[in-house]
Parts: structure tokens; C-alpha cells; sequence
């Protein structure tokens, strides 16, 4: 399977050894008995919604439709992305390594690099040639040499793979939401709806998530206020508490990719296919641009390898709630 996405980037690592790391149902289990930043979690009721949509303005390639009905059981969501303050703590106790790190390198947007990193930038996306190859960019440092999160403590981070999502799920007592999940509590109650907040795109004439403003991919306005990621906390919540769900950046589930669905009356707690080469991402981020990657939206999907990194791609946890 070759992921290639205006959305996000993939490493390209197809191997079968590292794609296929956790059989499935495994990764719903988390290894840590104490459970963090429990604060920021959501309990959710669960139940029947209607999952993706059936409009034109979707894309029938990447799986959204048709609409079906879904069953989740309860569970519990965090509020927010996981920020880079809360990563960085997993990181000063555990000494975990990404895998960004490990490979020397992450892909950066364009626009985002310094001058003297683009002077030693040599290798880019072919197919979307607004993704460089940076040296020693990575979660610590995501515009590449001589960035710094130090005033970025509150957003979400990013140049985080899969396996990296996972091994914090683990630590925090987490883990990550099935799509089912994910989407369900996106909508926030709304049934079909475009958006978190309706079907337009501002509430009265305010912008209501971080996405490209401008002409897509050169020119960011920044209308809405953010050229990059915007702090987690930003713009206002859904309906069950839930913020920046779209746009900001994309966020790993734990389902294997797959673009057809089971047809059945009602699907009772979907976890995907048992196996695959690439993750779903759900929510867009702060690249979306309607003329191009108009996946911002609720019903909206697309995928990475689970060894892939990005400066659009976070991720935010989930847990059972207990009897």
C-alpha cells in the first residue's frame, strides 16, 4: 500500500517486520496502572451515531462514506492534543526516544524552516514537493536546527509516529481511540454534521478551527490567527467538551486503514481490520485547505505508516472507563 497524501508525509518504511508492530487488540491494553493527566479526560455516554457521510464534497477513495450506523460503549477522551509539555514529561522520566530521532530526521513544511535550514535542505516529496526532508527536526526541535518548543508548551506536539503515540499511551495508562471512537466524540452529539460546530465553515463570521488561510501552498494569510499549530486550548469547544478536533493537527487512531466498511444493520464497536500497512488520522490540521485537502471535516480520514513523522501530526488518548 503506498500512502501519498497532500495531507502529511509518509517515511515510506514499508517493511513488514515494522508496519505490522502490535496485532490488533493488543494496543488496546496500556502497560501503566497509574493513570496521568487524568484530569483532562471526558467521559463519554457512547451509543448508536452515524459515522462519514454521504456528501459529494467528500472523497469516496479515502473510505468516508457510505454512512452507517456504529455502536461505541462508553469510554473517556482527552479534552485536548496531548501538549509538548506533557510529552516532554513522558520523555524526562522514561528517556524514550522517537522515532524522528532515531532516523535523524522529520518532515517540515516549507514555509515553517529558517533560511539556514533550507540552504541545507537537499531531499523533498516528489508528489508534494512542500514537504522537506530536515535534518534533526524532530518533537523537541519541529522546524528543524535552532527551533525550540520553549514557548510551545501548550501545543500540541508533533513529529510524533504512531509507535511514538503508542509508547506515551502506555506510560500515561492510556491509549489511542479506535476511529469509531474518535469521530463519535468529534461530533459532539451533532448527527451529520460537517463540522464540530454545524455545517459552516464560521459562526458568525468567526473562525472556528486552524486551517490554511490563503492560497494553498504559498501563501498563509494566518486569518485565523496561526501560521502553525495553535495552542491546544484554542477556539471553542464541541459539544462534549472536546477542543480543536479540526484542523490544528492530525491525530493517530488505532485502527489498521482500510477504505471499505462492514455491511451490517448496526456496527458494534469497529476496531478496523486485524492488519494493514498504515494508521488512520482523523481531524486535518492546520495545512487543510479546501482546494486542496478539504479533511478537516468530521467524516474525513487519511493515513500514515505507523513509522511515519510530520509537523502536522499529533495525537490525543483514550481510556475505558471502569465498572
Amino acid at each position: 500500500m503506498k500512502i501519498q497524501s497532500c495531507c502529511s508525509a509518509s517515511r515510506g518504511s514499508h517493511d513488514k517486520d515494522s508496519t505490522k508492530i502490535n496485532p490488533q487488540g493488543t494496543y488496546l491494553s496500556s502497560k501503566s496502572n497509574h493513570l496521568r493527566h487524568d484530569e483532562d479526560l471526558v467521559q463519554l455516554p457512547g451509543g448508536e451515531f452515524l459515522m462519514g457521510t454521504n456528501e459529494n464534497i467528500g472523497y469516496p477513495k479515502d473510505g468516508e462514506g457510505p454512512i452507517r450506523k456504529v455502536h461505541v460503549k462508553p469510554f473517556a477522551m482527552d479534552r485536548y492534543s496531548v501538549t509538548n509539555r506533557q510529552f516532554k514529561e513522558f520523555i524526562d522520566e522514561t528517556g524514550y526516544v522517537t522515532e524522528a530521532e532515531k532516523f535523524g530526521w522529520s518532515f517540515v513544511f516549507h514555509l515553517l524552516v529558517s533560511e539556514n535550514v533550507e540552504k541545507r535542505v537537499t531531499k523533498f516529496v516528489r508528489e508534494t514537493p512542500w514537504w522537506f526532508v530536515v535534518e534533526g527536526a524532530n518533537w523537541k526541535q519541529p522546524e528543524g536546527p535552532g527551533s525550540t518548543i520553549e514557548n510551545w508548551l501548550n501545543h500540541p506536539v508533533v513529529h510524533v509516529s504512531w509507535n511514538d503515540a503508542m509508547a506515551y499511551c502506555n506510560w500515561s495508562g492510556k491509549r489511542l481511540p479506535t476511529e469509531a471512537e474518535w469521530e463519535y466524540a468529534a461530533r459532539g452529539g451533532m448527527v451529520s454534521k460537517r463540522y464540530p460546530w454545524g455545517n459552516e465553515l464560521k459562526l458568525k463570521g468567526e473562525h472556528q478551527c486552524n486551517i490554511w488561510q490563503g492560497k494553498f501552498p504559498d501563501n498563509n494569510t494566518a486569518k485565523d490567527g496561526y501560521r502553525s499549530t495553535a495552542p491546544v486550548d484554542s477556539y471553542s469547544p464541541n459539544g462534549f467538551g472536546l477542543y480543536n478536533v479540526s484542523g490544528n493537527v492530525w491525530e493517530w487512531c488505532a485502527d489498521w486503514f482500510n477504505n471499505k466498511h462492514p455491511k451490517t444493520e448496526i456496527i458494534m464497536n469497529p476496531t478496523g481490520p486485524e492488519e494493514g500497512m498504515a494508521k488512520v488520522m482523523k481531524g486535518g490540521s492546520y495545512l487543510c485547505h479546501k482546494s486542496y485537502c478539504n479533511r478537516y471535516r468530521v467524516a474525513a480520514r487519511t493515513a500514515n505508516t505507523p513509522d511515519s513523522s510530520t509537523g502536522n501530526i499529533g495525537f490525543r488518548c483514550a481510556a475505558d472507563i471502569q465498572d
